[in-house]
């Protein structure tokens, strides 16, 4: 890996970061309290209490995410490793499998995602793109059958491929930014990562608010209920928005950032729909309830795993 800490004007740019999110959640924190005082009703009141709680878990969320980002290249693969951990047991207990499979999944924690972060680590893409697609795909059928039941054999492996594809694949294309030898933007790729986190989460809060204030149109009724057209449209516009002001922390020009954050913000939308699939087929609102006001770590980082490797693989291929 080219960097461990981030440089001087890497570092600056991170706090200047900070101090914005920082802003954002000063805002946001009274605006839940006023609500939470404004309330008349149990509706206002469970609203204003869930605004409450969400804002309470981003403090935290942001809080750690600054501090890893800041603490350096190995700070950050370690902790995008353990959300992947943790991911990966909500979609595994969210889609049960046999005792048959208590192998598969042991080597599939305790070993294939240990290697695809060490692949990180140590710099090596060839391998990191190709592992879990292709080596690890691999040994997951030949794993499974070696156990001889064969009783939903094909659903079973599917869901143990499924869950590390999303949970371990896609999610660590984040830290993997980190190999990007961009020139021109050496020791800067934490801001990139800190940007995409930005603009997508962003994304999810605006498309909220967005929904709350003028949702009318439902997108997907029968997978998820809460989004409306005009939230993702809201949403999306605004957060793309932000997203080119916030140029100066990537690699792209304005009009640049503009699209890949637009291209980010919609596939966001659809990864969530996607995710939200998953839960109603499970008959699930939550993967878990780990984060309070969000639910569980797939529930937080679901608008990411579409994003983060197509804007990986769009910056790697146009700008290093």
């Amino acid at each position: 890996m080219s960097v461990d800490l981030p440089c001087g004007a890497a570092a600056t740019n991170l706090l200047r970061a900070a101090s914005g999110i920082a802003v954002l959640l000063v805002i946001a924190s009274l605006a839940g309290v006023v609500m939470r005082l404004g309330a008349r009703s149990d509706n206002g009141r469970h609203l204003a209490a869930d605004v409450i709680a969400r804002v309470r878990a981003w403090w935290w969320m942001a809080g750690i995410g600054l501090a890893v980002l800041l603490g350096g290249a190995s700070a950050t693969t370690v902790l995008f490793a353990i959300l992947s951990f943790l991911a990966l047991r909500e979609f595994i207990t969210l889609t049960p499998t046999r005792r048959a499979d208590h192998q598969t999944l042991f080597w599939s924690f305790f070993v294939l995602i240990p290697v695809q972060y060490l692949l990180i680590g140590i710099g090596w893409y060839g391998m990191f793109a190709i592992f879990i697609p292709v080596w690890c795909f691999i040994f997951i059928a030949i794993r499974s059958t070696l156990t001889g039941d064969a009783t939903n054999y094909l659903e079973r492996a599917a869901k143990v491929q499924w869950g590390l594809m999303l949970c371990v694949y896609c999610l660590s294309h984040l830290p993997a930014m980190l190999m990007l030898d961009i020139p021109g933007f050496s020791g800067r790729q934490a801001e990139l990562i800190l940007w995409l986190l930005l603009v997508v989460q962003l994304s999810d809060v605006l498309q909220y608010v967005w929904g709350k204030a003028l949702g009318r149109h439902k997108v997907a009724p029968h997978l998820s209920p809460n989004k409306t057209w005009e939230g993702l449209l809201g949403g999306v516009a605004s957060a793309s928005g932000i997203g080119a002001a916030l140029w100066w922390m990537t690699p792209f020009s304005p009009w640049q950032a503009l699209s890949m954050a637009i291209g980010a913000t919609a596939l966001g939308f659809a990864s969530g729909v996607v995710m939200s699939a998953v839960k109603r087929d499970a008959g699930v609102k939550d993967f878990g309830a780990l984060i309070p006001g969000h639910g569980g770590v797939l529930d937080r980082v679901d608008s990411l795993i579409f994003s983060a490797p197509v804007v990986f693989h769009l910056t790697r291929y146009y700008w290093t």
